[in-house]
Parts: C-alpha cells; structure tokens; sequence
C-alpha cells in the first residue's frame, strides 16, 4: 500500500455512540493517514500568527465530520466526512434516510422514547395490528409533524430541551413542520407478551407532568376510548432502561433544519456513513467514506427471536403490544413524535423503544458500508477497506456536478 498518498473522502460505516472520537485516534495513529497530518502541519506553518491565534485546537488530528446525527438510543448508518469530505457532508443533511423502529403503545413520556421519564399511561387492550394499519394511512406522504420538546430546536434563542431540564414552558406552541414519509410499513406486530420491551420506570413529578400536559396535551388521549378501563399492571419483562442513563440532552435528527453543518466548519474533510449514534465534531482527513459496524441491540434487549416464550407457554395479557415500523423519509423527521402521535391516533399512548438507521443516501447497511468492528482491529485490516471505499466514492464524484446532492432513493 502507498503510504505517501494523502486519502480523504465519505464513507458510511454502521457504529455506536462517541465512534467518531475513537476512528479519530486510530487514524491518528495510522501510517495511512501520516501524509494528511504532516500536510497539515505543513499548511499551518505557513499561515499567518493571527490566523494561528484563532485556532482553538493547537493538536492537529485528522479531521472527521459526520452527515446528520442520529437520536441518543439508536443505532445505523451514519455518514463521515475526511479532510476536504466534510465539504460535501451539507449534501446529505439534506437526503431521504430510511429507518426500522419499534414503538411501544400504552404510555408517553417526556422524550417520546423508553430513556425518558413517565409521564401518562392509556389503554391499549384494543390496539390492534389492523387499528395500527389504519392509522398508518394519515402519517404517509406530505405530512405536518410536530417535533418533541426534548429536541435541539431554537426558540426564541434557547434550545427546545433546555426549557424541558429546566422545568420551564416555552414561551408558545411548537409549530408543525412540513415532512414527507416516503414509505411505512409495519415489519411485524409484537403481541404483548412476546417481545421484551416494557415502559420506563421512572416516573416524573407532579409538576414536571403539569408542564408536559400543557405542552403535550396527554390528559386528553384516553379520551372515548373506555370510561371505565381495567387496571393496567406494569409490564413483568426487566425494563430496557434499567442501568441506563438518560443520555440528554438531545440532538436534532436532522441539524440541517436547525442551520448546523458539524463538518467543514473547520477543516476540510469528505463525507463517509457510519452507523452510529456519535455526534461529535471531530477532525478528520480530507475523504468521505461508509462505514458499518456490526449492527447490535441494545444492552439489555433481547432479540425478537429470544423474547418469543417457549413453546407451550402463553403471553401476559396485562403486558402492551408493540410494533416494528419500517419508513422511508424526508430531512427533518422525528420517528420518535411518529411513535407518539401513532399512539394517539390508536386511541392510546406511545413511545420509541428501538431504533435503526438502515440507509441515510446511497449509503445502506449490508451494502456499503463499513463495519465499527473492524476499525477496532489492526490497520492492516481496515486501512485497506477505507481506501477502498473513498476511492469509489470519489470516483463517483468525477461523474457528476459539484453541487449535485446525493442519491435519494434505495
């Protein structure tokens, strides 16, 4: 392998959380990506002291940025920019992602997901897989979507989720906004029973509930569906939640929406896809790539094969259903307020449990991607992986536009 050749590019890799910090330092370390450093050490040496003086990280790293972030439980596909790739990474703010999602029905919570605290519980003995179909209908095509208030949107120049840590209202309703499902379909139904997901068990206080209600209505999503419901116990399963901790503040889905472009602020950088939950800005060299790691559940999750009960054995029927969704979507759309806005439109209450990134652009897991695990492992195995996959992707970029934005379809 030429070790003098200066890589850079996009790829897409499938990853964990805090990846982009970890790939940083093994580039560092790399004999691939010596020639990226010791250019940049030169460049710097001839800029001016001023401009010197202004560089807030003295330590030269090479240079990574990420395409679009993704939500603090969820795993998948995610794009990373190295050296002058970051330049590109705006593109796929920008592009359809598709994701498979299970959402929980029977309670809401202040995240809209199982990290966040209890805030309500409906009925869902009548939630069905057909009443689930139905209501699927009003969420496909253009839609108007309603973003959760644990999200990095502005208002009035505070981040949407500082007023939730807070404790405050915010200062008027969050306003809907525009989004198109491209597809969405159920990939399975889960009978209460035979899957392992379960509410959280931490509850808010009562004055966190008042705030949240005023904000998100939920005294009102049981209404008409029984006046007289039966007691809900709580799930038998472990909860998924425990030993976790609620790793907040949340990060917009899409930063493009809310005019953050965490690649090529700094350094020039490409695009790659990992997949993953990071969303550290971080500096990498001048390629983009697709890297994807080994996808996993979460900890604590058994696999929908594993949670099925033995043979001969029944289901709680005191435990909630769930639903495994698959979609296709436009920039900017939150599949956790999905998962909660289906709960109320079943007559019930919902939350996200699990959620993965299975394709952001041209990039899909299984595909073309790069695996996490094996940038763990010795240079020797993934250095000629990543060179691989940058060369194609700059190959491709010889063939089209500058500005051209990336595939948009499967």
């Amino acid at each position: 392998m030429n070790t003098t050749k200066i890589v850079e590019g996009v790829f897409g890799e499938t990853v964990l959380e805090h990846v982009l910090r970890d790939i940083q330092q093994s580039f560092n370390r790399s004999k691939l990506f010596a020639p990226w450093l010791e250019a940049e050490r030169t460049k710097r040496k001839d800029e001016g002291r001023r401009q010197r003086q202004r560089r807030r990280d003295k330590h030269i790293q090479v240079k990574l940025g990420h395409g679009g972030t993704l939500d603090p439980m969820a795993t998948g596909v995610l794009i990373v920019g190295v050296g002058k790739g970051t330049k590109h990474l705006q593109n796929f703010l920008n592009c359809t992602k598709t994701y498979e999602a299970t959402v929980l029905f029977g309670a809401a919570t202040d995240t809209y997901d199982v990290l966040g605290k209890l805030l309500n519980k409906a009925p869902y003995t009548h939630v069905t897989r057909e009443k689930v179909e139905a209501a699927l209908n009003k969420f496909r095509g253009p839609i108007k979507q309603k973003p959760p208030l644990y999200s990095a949107l502005r208002m009035d120049g505070k981040r949407l989720y500082e007023y939730a840590r807070e404790g405050k209202e915010i200062p008027r309703e969050i306003q809907e906004r525009p989004v198109t499902t491209e597809s969405l379909e159920i990939r399975e139904w889960l009978p209460g029973g035979y899957h392992p997901y379960t509410w959280p068990n931490e509850e808010a206080d009562e004055e966190q509930k008042t705030v949240a209600d005023k904000i998100l209505h939920l005294s009102t999503a049981s209404e008409g569906v029984n006046d007289d419901p039966p007691d809900i116990d709580e799930p038998s399963n472990p909860s998924i939640t425990k030993g976790r901790k609620r790793r907040r503040p949340i990060e917009d889905e899409d930063d493009a929406e809310i005019g953050i472009t965490l690649a090529a602020k700094r350094q020039e950088i490409s695009p790659i896809a990992l997949m993953s939950g990071a969303r550290q800005e971080s500096e990498s060299s001048d390629c983009a790539t697709a890297l994807a790691a080994e996808r996993t559940t979460p900890a604590g999750i058994k696999s929908p094969v594993e949670a099925q009960p033995s043979l001969g054995t029944l289901p709680s029927p005191g435990e909630p259903p769930a639903a495994k969704l698959s979609m296709t979507v436009t920039s900017g759309f939150y599949v956790r307020s999905l998962c909660h806005d289906l709960g109320h439109e079943v007559g019930s209450l919902g939350i996200m449990s699990e959620l993965v990134r299975t394709r952001q652009a041209e990039f899909e897991l299984g595909r073309n991607v790069l695996e996490y695990e094996d940038l763990r492992k010795a240079e020797d195995v993934w250095a000629p992986q990543v060179v691989r996959v940058l060369e194609g992707w700059r190959e491709k970029m010889t063939e089209k536009p500058e500005n051209d934005p990336p595939n948009h379809t499967p």
